[in-house]
């Protein structure tokens, strides 16, 4: 999935729907849906551009962590598979 907006961008828009811009209007000038917007805020509401980076780093490394422990987790049920089996 490709994404037209950077995490900075994003934090931009939410901080001019804060200074008061309509989100209507807001979301006509940049080009996104409403729906969009209120997800953005669920996501990054209150947050600084570092913050959002930080998020990123942390989501990335723990995507990376997850993947070894699921293959360790599915030698280990086919180990229990091989090992509950009478010979």
């Amino acid at each position: 999935m490709k994404k037209r907006f950077s995490e900075e961008q994003i934090i931009g828009f939410l901080k001019e729907a804060d200074a008061g811009m309509p989100v209507v209007e807001l979301c006509r000038k940049h080009g996104f849906s409403d729906s969009s917007f209120y997800t953005w805020r669920a996501k990054f509401g209150g947050m600084t551009v570092s913050d959002a980076k930080r998020l990123k780093a942390l989501e990335e490394e723990n995507s990376k962590l997850k993947r070894p422990l699921a293959d360790a987790l599915l030698d280990n049920a086919a180990l229990k598979d091989v090992v509950s089996r009478k010979w």
